[in-house]
C-alpha cells in the first residue's frame, strides 16, 4: 500500500501520509511522492485546491531518523529538497488538516499552507537543535515573522512542544475542530467555487513580499542542515534518540 495516499474529490486533491505503524514518519520515498503530487496538481487545471492530512492518530512524527542516517539528504536534488521546493512554489490553495503529533517538518510545512485546521489532540514541535540540526523549510524566517523573535527562539532552542490552542493564538492554525479533515474539505470546497485564476493571483500577491526571501533562507538552511547531518553532534543526538525509542 502506498505511503502517500492520493484521493481526488471533485476538484480537490487530498494527499495523506499513510505510515501509521511509524506515526507517519517521513521517508525519502514519501517526500518524493508528496513532491510529485504537488507538482502534478499545480499543472492540472481540474484541481483547484490540495489538502495535506494523515491516516490514523498522528499527522507525522517528522523525518524517519533511520532513513535519514542511512541516506542523508545532502544534495539539492534530494527528495527532501524537491518537496520543499514544491511547497514553496505551489500556486494553488494548500490546506492542512492536523491531528496528533506534528513534529519537525510536520510543523514547518504548515508555515507554507494557506489554511491549517487542527484537532484538539494536535501537538506541534520543532526539535531540530535537540537533534544537532537546524530549522528547515524556511522556518527560521517564517516562524519568527509569525510569532516574534523571542518566542520562536525559545521554541527552536528548547525543542519544547505547544498545543492546538497555542497554535491558534500564534496564528499557525486557523481553528480547532473535532473533525479537521471534514472542516478542511468544507473550506477547500468554498475556495474551489471561486474563480480559479483570481485565487491563484490572490495567493501570489499574499506571498509576493516574502517569496524570494524565503527561497534564499531555505537554500541557506538546507546547506547548513546537510552539513549538520554529517556532524558528530548530530550522530550522537540521533543515536541517543534511537536508544530512547528502543526502550
Amino acid at each position: 500500500m502506498s505511503e502517500i495516499l492520493r484521493k481526488q474529490e471533485g476538484n480537490i486533491l487530498v494527499l495523506s501520509f499513510n505510515r501509521p505503524a511509524k506515526m507517519n514518519a517521513l521517508t525519502r520515498s514519501m517526500y518524493a511522492g508528496l513532491a510529485t503530487g504537488l507538482n502534478e496538481a499545480a499543472g492540472d487545471f481540474g484541481i483547484r485546491a490540495v489538502i495535506l492530512t494523515s491516516e490514523d492518530q498522528h499527522f507525522t512524527a517528522g523525518n524517519d531518523i533511520s532513513d535519514f542516517m542511512n541516506n542523508p539528504p545532502t544534495s539539492e536534488s534530494s527528495e527532501v529538497s524537491q518537496f520543499l521546493e514544491s511547497l514553496l512554489n505551489f500556486p494553488k490553495p494548500l490546506i492542512a488538516a492536523v491531528k496528533g503529533n506534528a513534529v519537525g517538518v510536520g510543523t514547518t510545512m504548515l508555515l507554507h499552507c494557506d489554511v491549517v485546521v487542527a484537532s484538539p489532540s494536535a501537538k506541534f514541535s520543532m526539535p531540530f537543535a535537540s537533534l544537532g540540526l537546524v530549522p528547515e523549510a524556511g522556518s527560521s524566517f517564517l516562524f519568527p515573522q509569525l510569532v516574534g523573535y523571542q518566542r520562536a527562539a525559545r521554541i527552536f532552542m528548547t525543542g519544547e512542544s505547544f498545543d492546538a490552542p497555542s497554535a491558534v493564538e500564534m496564528g499557525l492554525v486557523t481553528s480547532i475542530e473535532n473533525d479537521p479533515i471534514n472542516e478542511a474539505m468544507k473550506i477547500a470546497q468554498q475556495i474551489a467555487e471561486q474563480p480559479p485564476q483570481a485565487i491563484i493571483n490572490t495567493k501570489a500577491l499574499l506571498k509576493a513580499k516574502s517569496h524570494d526571501a524565503v527561497a534564499a533562507v531555505m537554500k541557506a538552511e538546507f546547506e547548513i542542515f546537510a552539513m549538520s547531518l554529517q556532524s558528530e553532534e548530530a550522530m550522537e543526538a540521533f543515536m541517543k534518540f534511537m536508544s530512547k525509542k528502543g526502550k
